[in-house]
């Protein structure tokens, strides 16, 4: 089991940790929602609990809660921008389907 970073989410994590000046890595998880079940949910990460799996990819440490881990298993996740927008995108293999404006998906 694992989640990468390409290395644009990387230094994106990296750099936005050192701004900060605190966190331990990039918490990425699942929620209930939307038309197709699931939604990605991603924040940084302040500390490691009991229920937490972590990977570290590239320097990074990647923390998922055990709940999530099954839905989002191999993805990769990757820091874009297109034009003015700018956000994490995510490359995972367990998804059947995604609503049409990518926001939620299903396994």
């Amino acid at each position: 089991m694992a989640i990468s970073l390409t290395e644009p989410a990387a230094n994106r994590v990296r750099s936005f940790i050192e701004a900060r000046g605190h966190g331990v890595g990039l918490r990425v998880g699942v929620k209930k929602t939307g038309c197709n079940g699931f939604a990605y949910v991603v924040n940084y990460a302040d500390a490691i609990e009991a229920a937490d799996v972590v990977f570290e990819d590239r320097g990074v440490k990647v923390v998922v809660d055990k709940n999530s881990l099954g839905l989002i298993d191999g993805t990769q996740v990757d820091f874009v921008k297109e034009g003015l927008n700018e956000a994490f995108r995510f490359r995972n293999p367990n998804v059947s389907g995604e609503c049409g404006c990518g926001e939620s998906f299903s396994v």
